[in-house]
């Protein structure tokens, strides 16, 4: 299979990448740096191209079973340079936004990813919001039950992201978004989002890049999620056909500014990076 662009808008793309001065590239790491426990070649030649050409970027991810430290740690043994304050998951955003609203929280999330929650006052009997991430196995009906009665009694949603699913190495598996559309429908409550799609997500990286939206990219393998969410924050986007892609993604009401195989075709698809002098 070979990869393919679409001309009219990438060339304008691919020079704005070319020059880290103007823009900058946020990664999606699940379908597009590994699946589960496999790696996907290339791209931890790509991080370090990278960095050798001085390119800004940062992880953005919804993975809500690992905190910052662990997903770094993943990616340092798929031989990807990778630093915890570079990557932007959704804890690091509900912790932020629990903290700012000096609110307490009830958290249905894995231990490692609770650790992103230190200092933020966690309350059993009357939380201000309850904080739902991917439990995968450890989801019971007492605890889905305890979230619903939490919420009835006046708390709100908190929805680490909203991704339909994720591919493990034995097939799909469901992850925080139909969940969290359970509750919304039992409730009559949305939640708030604070992950991808959710455009501030975006946003929160790229103002740690100090570069402004229309000047970056987005490379994700959900056309929703990560296309679609990125498009929204003004963001260019390419598509890569590794994780969860299926190619009727490119029937969808979304499209990418470019699609590629890989990650390993990356910079052959935006040309050579280059630093300014």
């Amino acid at each position: 299979m070979t990869s393919s662009l679409i001309p009219s808008r990438v060339d304008k793309v691919a020079g704005r990448m070319a020059h880290p001065s103007e823009g900058a590239f946020l990664f999606d790491l699940d379908g597009v740096f590994y699946n589960d426990t496999r790696p996907i070649p290339g791209g931890a030649e790509v991080i370090a191209q990278m960095r050798a050409r001085g390119v800004p970027f940062r992880f953005v991810t919804n993975t809500t079973s690992k905190g910052r430290v662990s997903l770094a740690k993943k990616l340092q043994g798929f031989g990807v340079s990778a630093d915890p304050r570079e990557i932007f998951c959704p804890a690091v955003a509900a912790s932020a936004f629990l903290r700012e609203k000096n609110a307490s929280g009830v958290f249905f999330t894995t231990i490692d990813t609770r650790a992103e929650f230190d200092g933020v006052r966690e309350d059993l009997t009357r939380p201000d919001y309850v904080v739902l991430g991917d439990l995968g196995d450890d989801w019971t009906y007492a605890k889905l039950n305890q979230v619903l009665r939490y919420l009835l009694d006046g708390a709100r949603l908190v929805a680490l992201g909203m991704s339909r699913y994720w591919r493990a190495n034995d097939g799909p598996r469901l992850d925080v978004g139909p969940i969290a559309t359970a509750f919304s429908y039992a409730t009559g409550q949305p939640p708030i989002v604070l992950g991808k799609p959710a455009k501030e997500f975006f946003l929160l990286a790229l103002r740690d890049l100090h570069i402004d939206p229309a000047q970056s990219v987005m490379v994700g393998d959900d056309i929703v999620t990560d296309i679609g969410g990125a498009q929204a924050a003004g963001m260019k986007t390419i598509l890569v056909r590794t994780g969860k892609f299926r190619p009727q993604d490119l029937e969808a009401a979304v499209v990418p500014d470019a699609i590629i195989d890989s990650i390993a075709d990356l910079l052959r698809a935006t040309g050579r990076l280059r630093t300014t002098a």
